[in-house]
């Protein structure tokens, strides 16, 4: 039956919008491990294999259950460790931990204002009560005003990618000459607003953007598959 990946959508199904889930498919195909998507709604979480996780990604593996992108990468390279290497090494795990809370806390902040909007209009009406009401107790106020900064605060974003952008003018990867999970964790927040929204988040001469159109293409092009939002 191979792995069952259980990844977000909204009402279109064809759309898995999660950063996250993005992260792990992206895992799944480094690997070369054949999977199943099953596409649920925030409402649908619940119910999946038994209450298991509060949250998306979780995959199934036979009887093995694992909830949490990075906890699904270092289980897939531990359970496989003849297929291609995620991490290449104690190195890449620590390096990938230190990406995960940049990403967090750099990434994250701004592009939750840039799809807030977009993830809450192509939910259907119990998800979008669900979304607003658990969204607005974080921000503290309705989702319109926290999205309205989108444009105010992009050049402080575009600025913060600076250190990226400098390490790729030397090397085509964040994991060398080839993509490793730390990619993956990057690229799971850009691919977010690409399948979402046509915002303009990166200028076309930004060595970033050309980065992220590798990451499409990697693994028979599987994130190229979902086209971006118009």
């Amino acid at each position: 039956m191979g792995i069952i990946l259980h990844e977000l959508v909204g009402t279109d199904l064809n759309r898995p919008f999660s950063p996250h889930c993005w992260k792990t498919v992206m895992s799944l195909a480094h690997k070369g491990l054949p999977f199943n998507r099953n596409r649920v709604s925030f409402k649908g979480i619940p119910a999946l294999e038994g209450a298991f996780s509060p949250k998306v990604p979780i995959i199934r593996d036979g009887d093995k259950r694992v909830a949490d992108s990075f906890e699904i990468a270092l289980y897939l390279e531990d359970t496989y460790p003849d297929r291609p290497s995620l991490f290449k090494g104690e190195g890449g795990r620590a390096m990938a931990r230190f990406v995960e809370g940049w990403s967090q806390m750099t990434l994250h902040p701004y592009l939750n204002l840039v799809i807030l909007m977009p993830v809450h209009d192509i939910l259907d009406a119990p998800n979008q009560a669900y979304f607003r009401e658990s969204r607005e107790k974080i921000f503290g106020r309705p989702l319109e005003e926290v999205a309205a900064e989108r444009d105010a605060r992009h050049d402080a974003f575009t600025k913060s990618l600076e250190p990226l952008r400098k390490m790729l003018l030397s090397q085509p990867f964040i994991g060398g000459e080839g993509p490793l999970f730390s990619d993956y964790i990057v690229f799971g927040a850009f691919q977010w607003v690409r399948v979402l929204t046509p915002f303009k988040l990166l200028d076309e001469k930004d060595p970033v953007h050309d980065w992220f159109e590798r990451c499409l293409d990697l693994h028979g092009g599987i994130a190229r598959e979902i086209s971006a939002a118009e």
